[in-house]
């Protein structure tokens, strides 16, 4: 063993987050930490990492009582933790970003031949064959990631853990990241990998430990690893899978009316590519493709956040001007952004003035708010709607987890009674308990006349809650696959720009 945690317990303000956990990795293995959103995965990794220290318990490094008091104790001890959102500064090159704070010196003189030799020596160890002069704002996301790691293994990280490190990346990009995780283990780095998205556990995973309610709820090692032990044991029961879920509908969407159209719409990031598309009453789209397809891009412009360069957009028939999202929340469209914690809420606020925000003006005269009482029932309908836990109203959002998070996002416009629901990535970083949820939820307004449109990069759920896919590719519609048409294959051949085969235009 190189780290190990015994008895950990962690208590935050009306919150017990972490009650006598273990946990110990060995060198040599790919540990996964999984639970559902408010499990204690994140506070343990932080008391790991140095971020937070317990209130109960020990920590070992070699066998030897460890304490640590800063993240840079832990790296000193061999321990670094590579966060979700990545902490590079683009306005440095990637061997500045690599050894930012531990640069080579003498006296107040950067060695730069040095330097330069130690940046390549972390970069050669991450698999990563790049110019340490390049700069940091010209990577992709997968090149990111990986310098990330660089910049940990320049620090002889022995023990190295990874928070959701693909929400971002393409699915080539996370190849080449878990081909630099698996070769990092067999060169004897402990590795501690934390992902809601089961198949990599699967796939990466020599063992799995299993976090409920801040508690250690069990362990899986080798072929133990399946996504339906790992999901009972997150949540404490088996989980109805909700692939299919739409199956059930008795519709035929051809013959429903037009909720949403979109006619001739060219956004500013791809003007010479034209997107016409139709989401029927009660039906739900998901858009897939690869990242910086341009799905974000349309659905910005259609909820009036960036100015198209030209196109037409109908609700329900009636052609509607949407030059500000305002527009958009008056035609009855709703948006759920990408980034929850950028552009989705008021982390400082309320959860209960987050979830009442979009619809203020129904709890308003002249601005001023006269029915508080009013607007703190209907936070608690929402709140009790979404299953928000802790069901507190008067808590800060940003403390909530992250798929506390986003059943907030979502639920702040459920309370609007849209006609249209646009959503990025609606279930990113969240657990798969929440993700099952936000999925019913789609199907249930679906199934009340809402038209959802849908972008997502996980094909599980691409496949799990649409009627329709379309499939984007360098900002055009390169396909629009029905249910039965809807295939992993279909819809990789299609974003990659590839032939139209099993396509079929609407």
């Amino acid at each position: 063993m190189i780290l190990q945690a015994r008895n950990i317990v962690k208590r935050f303000p009306g919150v017990l987050a972490l009650d006598g956990v273990d946990l110990d990795v060995s060198a040599g293995e790919i540990l996964a930490v999984v639970g559902e959103n408010g499990a204690g995965k994140s506070t343990l990794m932080k008391i790991l990492a140095g971020d937070l220290r317990p209130d109960e318990g020990q920590l070992l490094i070699d066998g030897s009582p460890l304490r640590l008091r800063s993240p840079r104790e832990a790296m000193l001890a061999g321990v670094s933790l590579i966060h979700q959102e990545l902490s590079l500064a683009d306005n440095l090159d990637v061997g500045a970003n690599i050894l930012l704070g531990r640069e080579p010196r003498i006296g107040p003189f950067l060695r730069r031949d040095a330097a330069r030799a130690e940046a390549n020596v972390a970069l050669m160890s991450a698999g990563l064959d790049i110019d340490p002069a390049a700069s940091v704002a010209d990577l992709g996301m997968g090149s990111r990631q990986l310098v990330e790691i660089a910049k940990a293994l320049s620090t002889k990280a022995r023990v190295l853990i990874m928070d959701e490190p693909t929400s971002s990346l393409t699915a080539v990009e996370a190849d080449r990241l878990f081909e630099t995780i698996e070769r990092l283990r067999d060169q004897g780095t402990a590795i501690i990998y934390i992902s809601h998205r089961l198949g990599e556990i699967e796939r990466l995973a020599d063992r799995v430990e299993v976090l409920r309610d801040g508690k250690h709820v069990g362990s899986l090692v080798g072929s133990e690893i399946t996504r339906d032990k790992i999901v009972s044991r997150m949540v404490g029961r088996d989980l109805d899978r909700t692939r299919g879920l739409r199956g059930e509908v008795d519709l035929e969407f051809g013959t429903n009316p037009p909720m949403l159209e979109v006619r001739g719409l060219r956004t500013s990031r791809f003007p010479e590519s034209s997107i016409d598309l139709i989401v029927r009453r009660g039906e739900i789209v998901a858009m897939a493709g690869l990242v910086g397809a341009g799905r974000t891009e349309l659905l910005r412009a259609i909820f009036g956040i960036d100015r198209p360069v030209a196109g037409l957009i109908s609700v329900e028939g009636e052609d509607v001007r949407v030059e500000h999202p305002a527009d958009a929340a008056a035609a009855g469209i709703a948006f759920v952004p990408e980034d929850r914690k950028a552009d989705g809420l008021l982390l400082e606020e309320p959860i209960g003035e987050n979830m009442t925000l979009p619809n203020l003006s129904v709890h308003a005269r002249v601005g001023v708010i006269r029915h508080r009482r009013r607007e703190r029932a209907v936070a608690r309908e929402l709140i009790h709607q979404m299953d928000v836990r802790p069901a507190e109203p008067d808590l800060i959002a940003g403390g909530l987890s992250g798929g506390n998070q986003q059943k907030v996002a979502v639920g702040r416009w459920v309370g609007c009674e849209p006609r249209v629901f646009l959503l990025d990535e609606p279930t990113r970083g969240v657990d798969v308990a929440a993700k099952a949820e936000i999925h019913v939820l789609l199907d249930r307004l679906a199934r009340s006349g809402v038209a959802i449109l849908a972008a997502s990069s996980e094909m599980e759920e691409l496949l799990a809650v649409s009627d329709r896919v379309i499939v984007m590719h360098e900002g055009r519609i390169a396909g629009d696959l029905a249910r039965h048409e809807v295939s992993e294959a279909a819809i990789m051949r299609l974003a990659t720009g590839g032939d139209r085969e099993g396509a079929t235009s609407r």
